[in-house]
């Protein structure tokens, strides 16, 4: 063998996050908000803009 000590799990996963980066999301999917409303997205973004007093149609 090399002689090395065997690392152990967290070491083995620091190192890998230090070359590869960290793999796992921050947050989950129901945390996050997959279709941020865009400003601009047609008919709807414009509709939402009319005043109350114009009425909406």
């Amino acid at each position: 063998m090399s002689g090395r000590t065997p690392e152990s799990d967290w070491e083995r996963r620091k190192r890998r996050a230090e070359v590869f980066g960290e793999t796992l999301p921050e947050t989950t999917t129901d945390e996050r908000d997959e279709s941020p409303a865009r400003e601009g997205d047609g008919d709807q973004w414009l509709r939402e803009q009319v005043p109350p007093h114009h009425g909406k149609t």
